[in-house]
């Protein structure tokens, strides 16, 4: 008699597990990206340089977990867990972080998702129709970094979808408590500290609205400084230091696209501003302006491009990109790819073409070609 308690205990919650995960659903997905380029005119000689870069012609590479259980109601628990990589050495991405590109969870319903932990902020979501290259080798991250890497930790964030509209925000409470560097160029900022509430603290915002045919988006993004806190602008200067939890870099978007059948446009516009509290340290402005389109030939090629124009009059700096790529898709998930791009610098910037990895900035004034072959497989 005893003999079977055990027997019937594990059966059970065999059969309570079973009863569970019938309601649950958990998908494993990833992409594996990976090229090779050519960049003229890199490091402090204007040397030409041939890498395996660190970003990619595509989509950066990644694995991940997402989960989706039905609580009954129409209420939904949802999770992600997005690891990051570089495929040319296996190592981490995102500061070393295990999870670095997402790991949240939260509850959705049809008033929208709320979601607690590492996530995208709203300048992510804003551009993901209008910046037709998305986060490219040769996209808008060679002219502002944060762009594809705009995620903060600690994050409340709310996005709901009604009739077309969108709407989103996020709260962090501490944008990088690893204290690794969350984006390039943007330092370290762990959190709030006794007597500076708002140290290290980031809120966005979006509207967006989408149609069968055209869409049209805006969003605001505000970081506030601390300890390790800094701005880069990419271009050759120095960064700003944002130590006082009254420092802001505020981005402000709007942009809009088109499509048809085959084909799709768009265009926008990032302004960012950033202002210290220290009368040592100057203010700087900078907006970026692009236009892009992407034209699907048939089932196994597309060919899409984009021109970028950045201007930042306190620096002094200004830079013109253009980029064109081409996409054969051997299959539904694996696809190789070529891109061409071509970045002018005014005479005292020195944007990279390349947002592959260090080592390939040139000297100030100096323009820049880049080239970039490579595949694509997704899982």
């Amino acid at each position: 008699m005893h003999k079977g308690l055990p027997a019937l205990a594990l059966a059970a919650g065999l059969a309570l597990a079973t009863t569970f995960a019938s309601a649950q659903s958990v998908t494993l997905y990833g992409i594996l990206d990976t090229g090779i380029e050519y960049i003229s005119h890199a490091g402090p000689n204007n040397s030409s340089l041939v890498r395996m870069p660190a970003n990619t012609g595509s989509l950066p590479s990644r694995w991940g977990l997402r989960g989706d259980e039905d609580l009954g109601g129409g209420l939904h628990a949802l999770f992600m867990l997005e690891n990051g990589f570089n495929v040319r050495a296996g190592d981490l991405n995102q500061g070393g972080r295990l999870f670095g590109r997402q790991a949240w969870a939260g509850l959705s319903n049809r008033y929208g998702t709320l979601s607690f932990g590492r996530q995208y902020s709203m300048t992510f979501w804003v551009m993901s129709d209008a910046d037709i290259l998305g986060p490219d080798l040769y996209g808008s991250g060679s002219l502002d970094n944060y762009i594809p890497n705009a995620r903060s930790d600690n994050t409340v964030a709310y996005k709901g979808v009604f009739s077309g509209l969108t709407v989103g925000a996020t709260y962090s409470f501490g944008r990088d408590s690893g204290g690794t560097g969350n984006s390039p160029g943007q330092g370290t900022c762990a959190g709030q500290t006794p007597g500076q509430m708002t140290a290290c603290r980031q809120v966005s915002a979006m509207l967006k609205y989408d149609t069968a045919w055209f869409g049209v988006a805006g969003a605001w993004d505000e970081q506030r400084g601390g300890a390790g806190a800094a701005a880069s602008f990419f271009n050759g200067a120095a960064a700003v230091p944002l130590t006082s939890s009254s420092d802001k870099d505020t981005r402000w978007q709007l942009n809009g696209y088109v499509k048809g059948g085959n084909w799709k446009a768009g265009a926008g516009w990032l302004g960012r501003r950033v202002q210290t509290a220290s009368a040592a340290v100057a203010d700087v402005n900078s907006d970026m302006f692009y236009v892009g389109a992407l034209y699907q030939f048939s089932p196994a090629f597309a060919l899409d491009g984009e021109v970028f124009r950045m201007l930042n009059a306190r620096q002094n700096a200004r830079a013109t990109m253009a980029t064109l790529r081409g996409t054969y898709f051997l299959s539904k998930r694996t696809a190789v790819y070529t891109q061409v791009a071509w970045l002018g610098n005014s005479e005292h910037a020195a944007y990279s073409v390349s947002s592959g990895g260090a080592g390939g900035s040139p000297t100030a004034g100096t323009s820049q070609l880049g080239v970039n072959v490579g595949m694509r497989h997704t899982f």
